[in-house]
């Protein structure tokens, strides 16, 4: 792999009040590689997600996208952002827009293209979650995973160097769960970039590189899912995928 990591991410730390929520959280991710987050509630996780992409920029510590700097820029963090794709625990889509205009949107008037472009790429993304033949319909017309899989194909639209995933299936019923994980993994076998914070566990073994264990806002333990779950080094990380796994099954 290239030496260059396409995410840096160095001694993270994030109070609000007097609450330490992280507490120098140092990683790296390489080209086309998937990382998940999971931890208990609390631990940081979408905090984390939200320092790195500067929704909430942190107190302390750095972070690099492709060897620059995103953090302290001088520079609009908007530009960083169109890199980095962000799908929410609760789609924020726009009401008003259809799906196809939901992806369209950032392509128009973030990336500037023309409308018959835009809605072509649009489509494309759309085909590429399986949502074809949902492009005219608005969210209120569309299941939980639906809104999600569009949600995902807007991300994709702005052709990102790496997604973030902030609990993606949280916001389903159980029956949807499936459909939204099916994407997530076509596109991780396709080598796209990803940092995924999830509690399906089942599915963090079968997509990750590598697991990152948040525990009170440090790294706990990191590495790869069958050293992870199956050789832990701590017992709380023991104890933490054993209730985890009576929840929500392996």
């Amino acid at each position: 792999m290239s030496e260059t990591k396409i995410l840096k991410v160095e001694d993270i730390h994030k109070r609000f009040g007097d609450n330490e929520i992280l507490k120098g959280i140092t990683f790296e991710m390489a080209k086309g590689e998937t990382k998940v987050i999971i931890g208990s509630s609390g631990a940081g996780k979408s905090s984390l997600l939200r320092c790195i992409n500067q929704l909430t920029p942190p107190d302390r510590g750095r972070v690099w996208l492709d060897g620059e700097e995103v953090t302290h820029h001088k520079k609009s963090i908007s530009g960083f952002r169109q890199r980095m794709g962000m799908v929410f625990q609760e789609f924020n889509l726009f009401d008003h827009l259809t799906a196809l205009g939901n992806v369209m949107i950032g392509l128009t008037r973030v990336k500037g293209l023309h409308k018959a472009e835009a809605r072509k790429r649009a489509l494309h993304e759309l085909e590429r979650v399986g949502l074809a033949d949902r492009a005219d319909l608005y969210p209120a017309q569309l299941s939980g995973g639906q809104k999600q899989r569009t949600s995902i194909a807007r991300a994709l639209a702005m052709d990102p160097d790496l997604i973030l995933f902030d609990e993606p299936t949280s916001a389903l019923d159980p029956e949807l769960i499936g459909e939204v994980l099916e994407v997530i993994k076509k596109l991780a076998d396709g080598g796209m970039t990803m940092l995924i914070v999830t509690h399906e566990i089942g599915f963090a073994r079968s997509v990750a590189d590598e697991i990152i264990f948040l525990e009170a806002g440090t790294i706990l333990e990191q590495g790869p899912p069958e050293e992870l779950f199956l050789r832990p080094k701590y017992a709380r990380t023991r104890k933490f995928l054993h209730k985890i796994t009576e929840l929500y099954g392996d």
